[in-house]
C-alpha cells in the first residue's frame, strides 16, 4: 500500500491563500507547488482537471471554513469583527475568500463561477439565519443587502488599509433592521 501523504491537501490550502491574496490569472501552478512543497508530478495527480479544478476545489474549502468561523462569530456584528482582526492580522491581504477569484474570471469560467455562486448562497444563508433568530421580517432579502454591505467594506477596508468601512458598516447595520 503507497505511503499516504499530506501533498494534495497543502497544495489546496496553499492555491486557497494565493487565490485569496492574487486572484486566479495572477497565480501559478509552479508558485502552488513551490509554495506547497510540492514535487511537479503531483499537481495533475491530485488535480487531474489542472488549475480550474484546483480553483474550484480550494475555493469549496475556503467558503466552507469562512462559514464556519461566520456562524461561530454568532452575530453578524461579531462576524464583521472577526473579519476586521483578519484584515489586520493578514496586513489587509486577506479579505474575502472569493471574491479577488470572482472579480478575476467569474465571466470566463462557469465551473469557478458556479463556485464562487454557492459561496455566497452559503454566506447569505447564514445571514438569513442569523436575522431569522432575531426575528426580522423579510430576512431572505435582507440577508442579500447585509452581504453586500460586508463584502463593499471588506474590498474598501483592503484598498483603502483601514477598518473604517467594515467599523461603519457594523455601526449601522442595526438601523437596516425593522424595529420590534
Amino acid at each position: 500500500m503507497p505511503k499516504k501523504t499530506d501533498t494534495r491537501e497543502r497544495v489546496l490550502r496553499t492555491a486557497a491563500v494565493l487565490f485569496r491574496t492574487q486572484g486566479y490569472h495572477a497565480t501559478g501552478l509552479n508558485q502552488v507547488l513551490a509554495e506547497g512543497g510540492a514535487p511537479k508530478g503531483s499537481l495533475y495527480f491530485h488535480f487531474p482537471g489542472g488549475k480550474e479544478q484546483l480553483a474550484v476545489e480550494s475555493l469549496r474549502l475556503s467558503a466552507a471554513e469562512f462559514q464556519a468561523e461566520l456562524r461561530a462569530a454568532g452575530s453578524i456584528e461579531a462576524a464583521l469583527e472577526a473579519l476586521a482582526q483578519l484584515l489586520v492580522a493578514s496586513d489587509f491581504r486577506e479579505g474575502c475568500p472569493i471574491a479577488t477569484v470572482a472579480l478575476d474570471v467569474v465571466n470566463e469560467n462557469d465551473q469557478i463561477r458556479q463556485a464562487c455562486a454557492e459561496a455566497y448562497a452559503g454566506w447569505t444563508d447564514l445571514i438569513m439565519e442569523f436575522l431569522t433568530r432575531q426575528r426580522v421580517p423579510g430576512a431572505a432579502d435582507l440577508a442579500t443587502v447585509v452581504l453586500a454591505a460586508i463584502e463593499g467594506a471588506l474590498l474598501l477596508a483592503r484598498t483603502r488599509r483601514d477598518l473604517t468601512p467594515l467599523r461603519q458598516v457594523a455601526a449601522h447595520i442595526q438601523t437596516l433592521l425593522p424595529k420590534e
